[in-house]
């Protein structure tokens, strides 16, 4: 089996410059696992790693695809899939580093999404009663039929609990209980996950900084730039968080003020239920970094030390 290792986390932990040690230390290249740094022009509300950041070390999936263009899980496995041959090509390792779990879950056991059933109807009367009504009248039907993907599934992210509808609507079951089913299968790779977390009271301060930061970098003439080359908010890029925060001030929906608060608020929310998800995850390795005293070189000796276990390393 190929090796694979997996360094995830909740947002604003500390992912990138790990990995970005971590492929130092064992022949690594980076493959992100993340929804919104594939996309050209969104660099700032998206964390982006620049690359001079990089310090060499090959990573893909960043500045791919152009804001109006979708990403999906199933676009990202067929992406990340031919990466890995390449990375594979060249005997290094590949590092699969981001926060998307639900993304990172169908490449580890190689889950195909493509031959689900689909209800154009009904996807459309739901896209319809989501217009009329607003994205929470949907997030409500979801809950009360399948509370476990209402919990999983942020409110705007309104492909996803479509889908969820659908399947529901569908199968009569509940796509929560299938993908718990998938969840079993065994991962074609040797495989090691690793979750990087902190302190909830510093992860969130890390958070605000985070937000505070991209403000004072620009985030506001990011997405005003974004707005001109014709970005609108049904657009799946302009879903992501800070991105409609911005663009509902710039239509004179919100203050400034008001956008970061609710930016912050929505990131920390945001933390909590990628927590909340890799919790439910197999065969992981939690990496605290409050239990580390904030020491990398400490934290990169004890993944190396697993990866040697699993033989991952020699």
């Amino acid at each position: 089996m190929q090796p694979m290792v997996i360094l995830t986390g909740p947002t604003a932990v500390g992912k990138t410059a790990l990995s970005i040690e971590l492929a130092k230390r064992i022949n690594g290249a980076v493959i992100s696992a993340d929804s919104m740094q594939v996309y050209k022009h969104m660099d700032i509300g998206s964390a982006k790693i620049l690359p001079e950041e990089m310090q060499g070390i090959p990573h893909y999936m960043i500045d791919e695809l152009e804001p109006e263009e979708e990403f999906h899980v199933v676009r990202f496995v067929e992406m990340a899939k031919k990466y890995l041959a390449e990375i594979y090509a060249t005997g290094k390792i590949p590092i699969i580093a981001g926060g998307t779990g639900f993304y990172i879950q169908a490449l580890l056991y190689d889950i195909d999404f493509t031959d689900q059933e689909s209800d154009e109807a009904y996807r459309s009367r739901l896209e319809t009663l989501a217009k009329e009504q607003g994205r929470e009248k949907l997030h409500e039907m979801l809950r009360e039929v399948d509370p476990a993907s209402a919990e999983a599934i942020h409110a705007n992210n309104m492909k996803r609990v479509i889908r969820a509808l659908e399947f529901y609507h569908l199968t009569g079951k509940r796509i929560s209980e299938h993908n718990e089913q998938e969840r079993k299968k065994s991962s074609p790779y040797n495989f090691a996950y690793f979750v990087l977390t902190d302190d909830r009271t510093k992860l969130y301060e890390r958070i605000d900084k985070r937000v505070d930061h991209m403000i004072e970098q620009g985030l506001v003439d990011e997405v005003q730039k974004l707005k001109e080359m014709g970005c609108h908010r049904d657009m799946v890029a302009m879903q992501g968080l800070g991105y409609k925060e911005i663009l509902a001030y710039l239509d004179g929906e919100l203050t400034l003020e008001e956008a970061v608060y609710i930016i912050k608020r929505e990131t920390r929310h945001f933390a909590k239920r990628q927590l909340t998800w890799f919790k439910r995850e197999r065969e992981v390795f939690w990496v605290e970094k409050d239990a580390y005293n904030y020491q990398e070189d400490k934290m990169l000796e004890d993944i190396i030390t697993v990866l040697q276990q699993k033989n991952i390393l020699p």
